[in-house]
């Protein structure tokens, strides 16, 4: 039985990651980038794409138990068999040069022979490379891309069915340890990692990270456990934070709803500035900042929604037909279209993001405003159009509300960005002007007075979950019957069993795809947040509770959740979803205090 998206943790070095299922099989991994071709695929595939499984000899199901390290990103999984105890110890070290998986096998009690079964398919499980022994190592090479697996101590392997096997016994006090390690296979070998070493300064390094936490309130083991993943979710050379390290998990079983979440999406600015400040990562803050700053440089007209862990702006979009997907959902897809779109409110994020920066006291950087205010000479002149909104819909271009809400945002920033730092120029009657007039249309003409609640769009009947954000962004006060009434519709509409969907996909044609999604996580933290802001803290802390408990046992989030399957969907981990859990702790048990 292939594994679920919840049996999966992440492991990572902050350059890429990897999935380990509860059966002790890597799954996924990408390497050297986030963005990189996999070369174990069986996430997306099966066995034939690409693994490495490390088990009791003969024990095919899921482990007895597993978790992290506390306050680490080390993950140990132990299993029970009738001959003794087992742990494996995964990691990634963060690296020197190159990328290493570190698998460290101890024996806890009895005698158990384990059985290790590397199977490498690089380009997406598509390629099988040459293999050899070299010194003592084996060494898997096809194109540009080169592997080195070793023991410590040596253990005997053979090839087999196209991938590489070893049977070794542990008992109590004894351990194996297994790297991986990647080079480009032009290049010689780089240096070798000492195993345990990693894991000792792995252990210490992440932990001394979490500490740094100001968060004290309730739920802090979840909080800290949210803000490990995102912070394995940043690139580290460039600051920038990936969506999530996979693609085309699905947001409905069987369905084409898969997409590629492996870049940087400029919708998480605000929301992830919010969160690494408000816990106390200013450095990490600092580098997210910058890398923002880097992507968005430019002719304002060519601001994307999105942009590769470097910035860069070609993510072209295609299908890998040989996959079969995760739980038969095709097609498989690597690039994202969607970077093609136009979606007024990454403006208004971009606004945001900078002026949080700036008051939260973050290091100056001397073309920052000169960046937003070549941003809002553009969106003055363009903010009228259409466009296809917070959701990357596919269906057709629309005036959003949320779209529109977010340029009034911009506006908005800008406007006080003048008023709290006098030392800037800029255009501060005709920003003013522009953030009245967006304001006043919005609430003409994206708001249902029958209803008293703002829709998706002007002149629609549709909901939109992003509406949830207008007291959040201060577009309205919290008790503005508006707000209320909005917040009532969404809880009522768009609510699926207590959480939330972005949107009804139900006889509409605004996203131009066929079937269905689940209940979307981020969404429903801005739910928790509504109710909080609008006076109905006890039914806010109710849903938050909720939403903690949809994590899998590791405390990994996905994007989207069936609460009638009761089972993850979509990309994962999901960084707008730990996002969205931070910042909602924060808000709920006295963030600000903590702080």
């Amino acid at each position: 039985m292939h594994p679920r998206i919840e049996d999966y943790a992440l492991i990572g070095d902050e350059q890429t990651a990897a999935l380990v299922g509860t059966d002790g099989s890597v799954d996924w991994l990408c390497l050297p980038r986030f963005d990189s071709a996999a070369c174990f695929a069986r996430l997306l595939g099966d066995e034939e794409n690409g693994h490495w499984r490390i088990a009791p000899k003969g024990v095919d199901g899921p482990c007895a138990r597993r978790a992290y390290r506390p306050d680490t990103l080390v993950l140990d999984t132990e299993w029970e068999t009738p001959d003794g105890a087992v742990r494996v110890t995964d990691l990634m070290p963060q690296r020197d040069r190159a990328p290493d998986v570190v698998r460290v096998v101890e024996g806890l009690r009895g005698r158990v022979t384990m059985h290790s079964r590397l199977r490498l398919r690089f380009d997406y499980g598509s390629v099988v490379p040459w293999m050899r022994r070299s010194d003592g190592h084996r060494v898997a090479v096809a194109g540009p891309d080169a592997v080195w697996l070793r023991s410590e101590p040596p253990v005997r392997t053979w090839g087999e069915d196209f991938a590489t096997h070893s049977e070794f016994t542990v008992g109590p006090g004894e351990s194996v340890a297994f790297v991986l390690t990647w080079h480009p296979s032009h290049e010689p070998r780089p240096p070798l990692v000492d195993p345990r070493e990693a894991l000792r300064v792995s252990v210490e390094d992440w932990q001394a990270w979490a500490a740094r936490c100001r968060y004290d309130g309730p739920h802090r083991d979840t909080v800290v456990r949210s803000l490990i993943t995102l912070k394995a979710l940043i690139y580290r050379p460039t600051g920038g934070i990936v969506a999530a390290p996979t693609t085309s998990l699905p947001e409905e079983p069987g369905g084409v709803r898969n997409w590629d979440y492996r870049y940087c999406w400029l919708r998480d600015a605000t929301l992830a500035l919010n969160a690494l400040l408000s816990a106390g990562y200013q450095e990490e803050a600092r580098d997210w900042r910058d890398w923002l700053l880097r992507a968005v440089a430019g002719d304002p007209a060519d601001l994307q929604i999105m942009y590769g862990l470097a910035g860069e702006r070609r993510l072209p979009e295609f299908e890998l037909s040989w996959l079969a997907g995760h739980a038969d959902s095709v097609p498989v897809r690597i690039g994202n279209e969607a970077v093609n779109q136009l979606q007024l409110d990454v403006y208004g994020e971009v606004m945001d993001c900078l002026s949080l920066g700036r008051r939260s006291g973050l290091p100056a950087t001397p073309h920052a405003w000169a960046v937003q205010c070549a941003l809002m000479q553009w969106l003055a002149a363009n903010w009228r159009e259409p466009d296809e909104g917070l959701w990357e819909v596919r269906g057709g271009r629309r005036q959003f509300v949320h779209s529109k809400v977010m340029v009034w945002v911009a506006a908005d920033r800008a406007v006080r960005t003048l008023e709290e730092f006098p030392g800037l120029a800029g255009d501060l009657a005709g920003w003013r002007a522009l953030r009245d007039e967006v304001h006043l249309e919005v609430c003409e003409k994206g708001f249902d007075r029958r209803r008293n609640t703002f829709t998706q769009s002007y002149g629609s009947l549709e909901l939109d979950a992003s509406l949830l954000l207008i007291p959040r962004v201060g577009f309205l006060p919290p008790d503005d019957p508006r707000v209320v009434g909005t917040v009532d519709a969404i809880g009522a509409e768009l609510g699926h069993r207590g959480l939330v969907r972005r949107y009804s996909t139900d006889g509409t044609a605004v996203d131009g795809l066929p079937g269905d999604e689940g209940a979307f996580l981020a969404c429903s933290f801005w739910l928790a947040d509504a109710l909080h802001l609008t006076g109905r803290t006890k039914e806010a802390r109710e849903l938050f509770e909720r939403l903690v408990g949809l994590a899998n046992d590791v405390g990994l989030l996905p994007e989207e959740y069936d609460p009638a399957a009761g089972r993850h969907l979509g990309n994962f981990p999901q960084a707008f979803s730990h996002i969205g859990l931070v910042n909602t702790a924060l808000a709920l048990f006295g963030g600000e205090e903590a702080g």
